[in-house]
């Protein structure tokens, strides 16, 4: 048997492995790597001048396609959520936050601290075709890898969708250890994904086949981490595939309809919200246990758990008080929660309006290790924010920026302060959300001049990002 693993500006992871002998020897090679890589003393770092904290241990918790609506602390009524309910009690939570409306370039950008569009990940990567070619090449500054430069385990638990080739890996990027599949979402029970039906669970790059439920599998492998490396600074992502389709709630195994294709509204077996609301609770419970975790190893109150969500929810979902859902630019289908704690950091119970971004975290993350961001970074450092240190004024009135260019959906939005622009096709619709969350009432006829000028910025920035894009295209093939 294999060894278990240790216990270990918009400018500015074998309990039930069956594999072939090949197979088998290929993951106890892997394992054993593991074993060794996370066991080995941390790089050195500068001392420390005397009364100095050690640096504070970061657990990023995402989980997929939940509503804004589908958490305690943001008005679910119907759903249990305890656990996420106490990160927004004993810290602080945003209201006015922000993802990309899918989840390759929500995840790009957390990786790379970049507005998505530069790296040519706008839209959700596919698990067939020309999509298997495609992903995330690693820079040497990816937000793993800076982490990994200054001293921190790192791992990353569940869900990547940022690639398949080994280049665009999660270990080319930095993460010492990655359990979990790389395409967009799996069956919670055979682990296989999407359109063909392969399997798509890995350990380091090695294909595995592991018994369980998804979301026990990637909580119990995040707390075998913290179990081995509570003794120096930890970088761990723990990426739920809940509630994301195909909707298996646990304790229901059974394959999932047409291989994990999307369920709809009009199948004539749709899946119902309370499957839904079923798999978001038992995530609940999975963040309960990482937080469980952190205190019997006595470093909850130097961890900074940051908790929130890849994009906005699905017709399952509650995006209330927001119009519409994921995979449009409203904003019921990109403003999500995001929670902070950080015990004797930052305030408990404390809520914010300043309006934030997925790259923030990125450089808030980096901020917290005391790690340099590097210059090229799109995202703002929001500890002064979620501290009461200053600094909201600023950060409230940076412009943020989205954009959906498909042959199906053009829609663009720009947010400055309270003011939201939405280009709809050919409609240009402003609102003011701090009087107006549900995007009901149009304000463009009232403030021409200001619709005008956001919509130069979202020009300006289209053309910066498409510019530095363009140099990443491959060259034609010449002809002949």
């Amino acid at each position: 048997m294999p060894p278990e693993l240790p216990h270990g500006s918009w400018r500015a992871h074998a309990a039930s492995s069956r594999l072939p002998a090949s197979r088998l020897s290929a993951r106890l090679v892997v394992s054993l790597l593991a074993l060794a890589l996370l066991h080995l003393p941390a790089p050195a770092r500068a001392q420390r001048p005397a009364g100095e904290a050690a640096p504070p241990n970061i657990v990023l918790i995402l989980t997929d396609d939940v509503g804004y609506g589908d958490i305690g602390s943001y008005g679910a009524r119907d759903v249990r959520t305890a656990s996420i309910d106490r990160l927004a009690r004993e810290g602080v939570r945003l209201t006015d936050f922000y993802a990309a409306p899918q989840c390759t370039p929500t995840r790009a950008a957390l990786i790379t601290g970049r507005y998505q569009q530069r790296i040519l990940l706008e839209r959700a990567l596919g698990s067939t075709g020309a999509s298997l070619e495609q992903g995330l090449p690693a820079s040497g500054s990816s937000l793993p890898q800076l982490l990994k430069n200054a001293g921190y385990a790192t791992a990353l638990v569940g869900k990547w969708h940022l690639g398949y080739r080994p280049e665009f890996s999660p270990n080319a990027h930095g993460f010492d250890y990655f359990y979990g599949f790389l395409s967009g979402y799996i069956d919670f029970y055979t682990h296989t994904r999407g359109a063909d039906g392969r399997p798509d669970l890995q350990e380091n790059g090695v294909a595995v086949r592991d018994s369980g439920y998804m979301t026990d599998l990637i909580t119990t492998r995040a707390v075998r981490f913290i179990e081995g490396n509570a003794e120096r600074p930890f970088f761990l992502e723990v990426a739920y595939n809940a509630a994301h389709w195909p909707f298996q709630p646990p304790g229901r195994p059974a394959r999932s309809a047409n291989n994990a294709a999307f369920q709809s509204p009009g199948d004539s077996l749709p899946a119902s919200r309370a499957d839904y609301v079923a798999m978001i609770e038992h995530a609940d419970r999975g963040v309960g246990t990482i937080l469980a975790a952190l205190e019997r190893r006595g470093v909850a109150r130097n961890t900074l758990v940051i908790f929130t969500n890849d994009n906005g929810g699905e017709w399952l979902s509650r995006n209330a008080p927001l119009f519409h859902r994921k995979d449009t630019l409203w904003e019921g289908g990109i403003r999500v929660p995001a929670i902070f704690r950080w015990p004797g950091r930052l305030p408990a119970g404390a809520t914010r309006v300043t309006p934030g971004i997925t790259m923030d975290l990125t450089a808030t993350v980096l901020a917290a290790a005391r790690v340099a961001v590097p210059a090229d970074f799109e995202g703002t450092n929001l500890l002064p924010v979620l501290t009461g240190a200053g600094a909201a004024a600023a950060a409230a009135e940076r412009p943020l920026f989205w954009r959906i260019a498909t042959p199906t959906r053009q829609q663009r939005a720009v947010r400055r302060g309270k003011w939201k622009l939405l280009v709809d096709g050919d409609d240009l619709l402003l609102f003011d959300l701090t009087r107006d969350i549900g995007e009901r009432n149009d304000l463009a006829s009232s403030r021409p001049a200001l619709v005008r000028e956001l919509r130069g910025l979202l020009a300006a920035w289209e053309q910066d990002v498409d510019a530095e894009a363009a140099t990443r295209r491959p060259a034609p093939s010449p002809t002949r």
